[in-house]
C-alpha cells in the first residue's frame, strides 16, 4: 500500500487572535521565528502577539507580518518533532506566502518584509470607507457573479472569494457591496454580511497595490518549490521563480478560488488535510467542500505534535 498523501494549509486574514501561540511560547524554535521578525520589522511583533492590544494586532500592517509568523512557527514546531514535510500545499490568500516558505521557495525573513509592504499597499490603494466586502450565504457561485454584473451601475462589485459551496465573499466600493448585498436576499440567500475590513481586498480596486507588489517581488529572491504549491489565483503549481512572482502580485487584485484548491488536492490523491496556523476557518471550510478529505486544525502545541507522531519523516 502506497503512502497517504497529506496537504497542508495556512491560513490568511481573520485567523489571527491575541496569545496565538501561546501553547508554544517556551519553544526555543517558536521564540527563534519570532526574534527573526522582530529583527525584520523592528518592532516587538512578539509582544503584540502574546499580549495585544487585539485592535492593534488587527490592522492590516500588523496581521499580516503576525499570521505568517505564527504559522511559520507552528510549521517549524511540527517539523521539530520529526514530522514529515507535505506532498501539496497551499494558503488561503495571505496564507500563499506561509505556504512558500514552507516549501523553501522563499526565506521567512523575506516573507515578513514583503507582507508588511503588501499591507500597506492594499490600506493605500482605496481610502479607508470607501470600499469594504461582503459574504453571501447560501447562493451559488454563478448567482453572485450575475448580481454583482447588475449592481454595477451603483459602483465596483466583484465576487472574490469563492472558499465554500454557497460562500461567496464579495468586495468594491461600499455603495455597490450594499446593493449586492440586497440583491443577493431578494435572489434567495441565506444571509448577506458585511464583514469587518478596512479594504475591498482581492478586487480589481487593488490594482495599485498588485503592480506595487509586481515590482517589490522582483527584489527577492524566490526558488523553485521543494514541495508543489497551489496557488490562489489559477489552482496551478508553479516552479519558476518569476511564474511564482506574476502569481503573488496578480493575487492581489484576483478572486480566491478556495474551494477549487481543495478539490484539487483531492484529485492529487490527499485523503489528509491539516491547517497549519490559528484557527480553524480552512478546516471548517474544508469540510464543506469535499467529504473526501478529512481536515484538522493544528493550531496548539498538542494537535502539532500528534500529527507529527502520525506523519514521521
Amino acid at each position: 500500500m502506497s503512502e497517504k498523501k497529506i496537504a497542508f494549509v495556512f491560513p490568511g486574514q481573520g485567523s489571527q487572535s491575541v496569545g496565538m501561540l501561546s501553547t508554544l511560547k517556551d519553544e526555543p524554535i517558536v521564540q527563534q521565528t519570532l526574534e527573526e521578525a522582530n529583527e525584520v520589522l523592528g518592532f516587538d511583533l512578539a509582544k503584540l502577539i502574546a499580549e495585544g492590544p487585539s485592535a492593534e494586532l488587527s490592522l492590516t500592517v500588523n496581521t499580516q507580518p503576525a499570521l505568517v509568523t505564527a504559522s511559520t512557527a507552528m510549521y517549524r514546531y511540527y517539523l521539530s518533532k520529526g514530522g514529515r514535510r507535505p506532498d501539496v500545499a497551499a494558503g488561503h490568500s495571505l496564507g500563499e506566502y506561509s505556504a512558500l516558505v514552507a516549501a523553501g521557495a522563499l526565506e521567512f525573513k523575506d516573507a515578513v518584509k514583503l507582507v508588511r509592504f503588501r499591507a500597506e499597499k492594499m490600506q493605500e490603494a482605496v481610502p479607508v470607507g470607501e470600499g469594504t466586502m461582503a459574504a453571501i450565504l447560501g447562493l451559488d457561485d454563478d448567482k453572485v457573479k450575475s448580481v454583482c454584473l447588475e449592481c454595477a451601475a451603483n459602483g465596483v462589485v466583484e465576487a472574490v472569494n469563492f472558499n465554500t459551496p454557497g460562500q461567496v465573499v464579495i468586495a468594491g466600493t461600499v455603495a455597490a457591496v450594499e446593493a449586492a448585498m440586497s440583491k443577493s436576499l431578494e435572489a434567495g440567500a441565506k444571509r448577506a454580511i458585511r464583514l469587518n475590513v478596512s479594504g475591498p481586498f482581492h478586487s480589481s480596486l487593488m490594482k495599485p497595490a498588485a503592480i506595487a507588489m509586481e515590482e517589490r517581488l522582483r527584489t527577492v529572491e524566490l526558488r523553485s518549490p521543494e514541495i508543489p504549491v497551489l496557488h490562489n489565483v489559477d489552482v496551478r503549481l508553479r516552479s519558476e521563480a518569476d511564474d511564482i512572482r506574476g502569481a503573488l502580485s496578480a493575487q492581489v487584485s484576483s478572486a480566491v478560488l478556495w474551494a477549487d484548491t481543495v478539490r484539487e488536492m483531492e484529485k492529487m490523491g490527499c485523503t489528509e488535510l491539516y491547517e497549519v496556523g490559528p484557527g480553524a476557518a480552512l478546516t471548517g471550510m474544508t469540510k464543506r467542500i469535499t467529504k473526501g478529505i478529512a481536515a484538522k486544525a493544528l493550531n496548539s502545541k498538542e494537535a502539532l505534535e500528534e500529527a507529527a507522531s502520525n506523519n514521521q519523516e
